[in-house]
């Protein structure tokens, strides 16, 4: 399932073609084009859709459809376990050297 997500703008890079930059999605980063979005500033918040940022939305609004994804589980099935893939990507078993209180 192909969600429009909302997330937090990190960095914006003026010198891209097209406009990019990073945005933050509950902990995971990804680059996504800004075109469609060209006046907006580190730190607001954005929806997303297959990579591409189409509007901005308040901060209030963004938290609470992120929480909602989280408690329905969808944000792990768009982004995938980002503690368990940085786990695999570093050489570890997912749950070597951390207990459940440490995540």
């Amino acid at each position: 399932m192909c969600l429009a997500v909302p997330g937090r703008v990190m960095t914006v890079e003026d010198d891209t073609e097209p406009l990019s930059g990073v945005v933050d999605f509950g902990g995971v980063h990804k680059r996504v084009c800004l075109e469609y979005v060209p006046h907006v500033r580190a730190g607001e918040y954005v929806i997303v859709h297959v990579g591409f940022a189409l509007q901005r939305l308040d901060e209030e609004s963004a938290r609470a459809s992120l929480r909602l994804f989280e408690e329905l589980g969808l944000l792990e099935e768009e982004f995938g376990d980002a503690w368990g893939r940085a786990a695999r990507e570093s050489g570890l078993s997912p749950d070597s050297g951390s207990e459940e209180g440490d995540r």
